[in-house]
């Protein structure tokens, strides 16, 4: 839920250090073991349900506590890095590129998913395509328009370039056949159905390819670096 208080982030850094502190089988988590969850299978073959998580029908809002207004004229992604053909797209250039739908999940890292989501955007495999990668391009840094409260801080989030194109990774200006809202990270935020999905970008301006691993702001304040649901993969210490 929003709040537009400074201390937000401070807040959540001491709730994700409880959380750390009481469960030891949610931090720096091993990915080597079976991936858990409860219901039918989905269209990947793991359990609807990752463990851990229950579902919700309503879409909660969670962010910095600063929802960016930013129009349709001024809105720019910059697409930099590790790549061979560097460009920043206007919102016009966003929507000439080729479009694409999807139905799938969407799992939060504070225990609730939901089911069923229509989206129509761009897969970032199609981004990639039009920027070429570098041979040694191996992650992603993702920047959104807002900010931690009360300073210049912006939020990013990273991904290894392998999953940001994977088929179900969309940067969605539509769901439910309705534009993006605003307080969901409108007019477009990148989504990460096989991952939490705070690893997707809400207002996103910036995707820079990289060949090392950066951070994102969750990233190094005890979120989990590789965030896999079905692995109850939420924290990290050290």
């Amino acid at each position: 839920m929003s709040d537009n208080t400074p201390d937000l982030v401070e807040r959540r850094q001491r709730y994700i250090q409880r959380q750390i502190e009481l469960d030891a089988r949610v931090v720096n988590v091993a990915l080597d073991s079976h991936p858990e969850g409860s219901g039918p299978l989905n269209r990947d073959g793991l359990p609807r349900l990752p463990v851990g998580q229950h579902e919700v029908r309503n879409w909660p809002v969670l962010d910095l506590g600063k929802h960016p207004d930013v129009s349709l004229d001024a809105w720019r992604l910059e697409l930099t890095g590790a790549i061979e053909n560097p460009v920043t797209l206007t919102w016009e250039d966003f929507l000439a590129l080729p479009q694409a739908e999807d139905v799938s999940d969407f799992h939060c890292v504070t225990t609730w998913s939901r089911f069923g989501n229509h989206w129509r955007g761009v897969r970032f495999k199609t981004i990639a395509e039009l920027v070429v990668p570098t041979d040694d391009a191996r992650f992603v840094l993702s920047t959104g328009y807002d900010s931690m409260p009360g300073t210049a801080i912006p939020y990013t989030t990273n991904l290894p370039l392998a999953r940001a194109i994977e088929a179900d990774v969309l940067l969605v200006h539509t769901w439910e056949g309705k534009p993006l809202s605003r307080e969901h990270g409108g007019p477009c935020r990148m989504i990460t159905p096989k991952l939490y999905a705070w690893k997707g970008a809400k207002w996103i301006r910036r995707i820079e390819f990289l060949p090392e691993d950066q951070k994102g702001f969750w990233e190094v304040r005890g979120y989990s670096n590789t965030a896999e649901p079905w692995f109850n993969d939420r924290y990290a210490s050290g």
